[in-house]
């Protein structure tokens, strides 16, 4: 984990010097995570879920949709797929003001029901859109992690899902179907996403090595197929930081097998870990806004952990922040 955050906070420096000998003042692109960066932008872009794609293509067609229920595996494309349709829908300019899209695992109560969602079903919308073409009349709330929901919210959803059906569509999406209740199943026309077929995988991480200039061997990619499992968001997060902790060279076996080696395996108690990587970070060389940022996660970590949280997603969280931080400019 040292070497790790030494390797992340070299880059810093450079990137540093380099912003401070510049005197253009011009803004710096901010870094983007390449599963944001290469997420689907239509529905024809989604990888190996054909069932999936046609009936969504039908619907957007007759601009029509019903309410959706997404589930599966993670990293499989659920998301990204309910995103990409609802772009094509109301291009780039309404999305953001036709859209609501709420993780029901950190917003999960039926206070959030009866206030965010209810109070957005509830507004009317055009079926035009700003560059003339014809649009869908309703709008498409998009809860996320649904399975995390409480019993009282999922039903208090249910009756708000009756009610506002002219103005509004919903799409729920989980990992496990069966912690949803039956009266919301049945409201909604169900999709499964697979797997991803390692083929798919190897296709899509070959293009994006192509278009970051990646150098990487064919046991690089195969051991990246292999501890993904399935989970394209994994393999293309554990891809991206492979790149980072091998700088200018290949992308080996050896360094994603480094990359995606779970130290809670070892035996170290997650709690442990997080109080020697605060020691760490306070004495690196970032700066206080990158360092705060850090720390806050931190902290939100602790609290996750305390309350029973997976260690592992919470330490793969935490890392990630760090990752991000560390290859930003101050």
């Amino acid at each position: 984990m040292q070497a790790f955050l030494k390797g992340s906070t070299q880059s810093v420096k450079p990137q540093r010097d380099k912003a401070a000998a510049s005197t253009s003042g011009e803004k710096k692109q901010k870094p983007v995570p390449w599963v944001e960066k290469y997420r689907p932008k239509c529905v024809n872009e989604v990888a190996f879920q054909e069932e999936v794609v046609a009936v969504l293509k039908k619907s957007l067609e007759g601009a029509d949709l019903p309410n959706l229920l997404f589930y599966g595996p993670p990293g499989t494309g659920k998301t990204s797929t309910i995103l990409a349709a609802a772009r094509e829908l109301y291009g780039p300019e309404l999305y953001r003001q036709r859209v609501l899209e709420l993780n029901a695992s950190d917003e999960r109560g039926i206070q959030v029901i009866r206030e965010k969602v209810k109070n957005f079903a509830q507004l009317t919308v055009a079926g035009t859109r700003p560059d003339g073409k014809a649009c869908p009349p309703f709008k498409i709330i998009i809860l996320d992690e649904a399975d995390s929901m409480t019993n009282p919210a999922q039903a208090a959803l249910r009756r708000t899902m009756e009610k506002e059906s002219r103005t509004t569509r919903f799409c729920l999406i989980c990992n496990y179907i069966s912690r949803i209740i039956e009266p919301l199943t049945s409201r909604c026309s169900k999709f499964r996403f697979k797997p991803l077929a390692n083929e798919v995988q190897q296709e899509r991480l070959l293009e994006i090595c192509e278009k970051e200039s990646l150098k990487y061997t064919k046991e690089g990619i195969d051991a990246l197929v292999k501890v993904s499992e399935g989970d394209l968001r994994k393999a293309i997060t554990l891809l991206q930081s492979a790149a980072r902790l091998s700088a200018e060279k290949e992308v080996t076996e050896s360094i994603v097998t480094e990359t995606a080696a779970n130290i809670i395996d070892e035996g170290y108690a997650a709690t442990q870990v997080l109080s020697q990587l605060h020691d760490i970070i306070i004495e690196e060389r970032l700066s206080d806004k990158q360092k705060s940022a850090i720390t806050e996660k931190m902290a939100v970590v602790d609290k996750c952990l305390v309350d029973g949280a997976d260690e592992y997603l919470q330490l793969l969280g935490l890392c990630a922040v760090i990752m991000q931080q560390a290859t930003q400019s101050n």
